[in-house]
């Protein structure tokens, strides 16, 4: 039975919206991708979980920092506490099942914040050092900026390799990092890049794009996405 995988959307104009570059990412690597809309009501969602074998976190706008304990800074972008508070419960809901997940940029952050840690709300405004550029005006198929992998990881078991490049898509970032999880990558100007659970079979948050340089041929991605279906299909 190929596993089927939740991915969670974004909204605009009353619309869930989702690249296809996330369907196309699971469908190769052997799952069955549904695409789940931000619903409101929780006590449904049990039934929602139970169903699916992984939880695909995709990308999108900012989240409400209210959930963990800020008030707006004033480079705060668009927010939806729909979809955060949908996101939350499912990946509470799926870390307690120890289902696997896999969170991608906006993901990775959201994902962070459901298990207790908390986040930049703009990296540039409040990090006094200098950064490389994370918002890439570069197409989503290159890698701008390397990623140092931390040994004997899973993002390192799965990459093989300690340092590859990355594409970049963000102005927010974790900050504290929840118990129970670890900081696996990291860019060169210190701006974390992996988390992952040191309890749970499989939970990786990523903060680049690995679907959008799958068109490339990135082996990198490839085995990020294989991983990833792989334990979905032992869940």
């Amino acid at each position: 039975m190929r596993p089927i995988i939740g991915i969670s959307t974004s909204e605009n104009n009353n619309e869930n919206t989702l690249s296809h570059q996330y369907v196309k990412a699971v469908t190769k690597a052997g799952g069955i991708p549904v695409i789940l809309p931000n619903i409101a009501e929780h006590h449904e969602l049990e039934s929602l979980t139970n169903m699916i074998d992984g939880l695909l976190l995709s990308g999108g706008g900012d989240i409400d920092p209210t959930f963990f304990g800020e008030e707006p800074h004033p480079k705060l972008g668009l927010i939806r506490p729909n979809r955060d508070e949908f996101e939350m419960y499912m990946i509470k809901d799926m870390l307690r099942m120890d289902k696997p997940i896999l969170a991608i940029c906006r993901g990775c952050q959201i994902l962070n914040i459901a298990a207790g840690g908390d986040m930049f709300q703009d990296i540039y405004s409040q990090i006094d050092e200098d950064l490389l550029q994370h918002t890439q005006v570069a197409p989503i198929s290159h890698g701008s900026h390397f990623v140092h992998v931390k040994e004997g990881s899973l993002l390192h078991q799965i990459t093989k390799v300690q340092k590859f490049k990355v594409n970049s898509f963000h102005h927010q970032a974790n900050r504290h990092i929840a118990t129970g999880f670890q900081i696996s990558g990291t860019a060169s100007d210190g701006i974390i890049e992996s988390i992952e659970s040191t309890v749970h079979s499989f939970v990786l948050g990523l903060q680049w794009h690995p679907e959008g340089m799958l068109p490339n041929g990135d082996q990198h991605a490839k085995a990020i996405f294989q991983s990833f279906l792989d334990a979905c299909k032992k869940s």
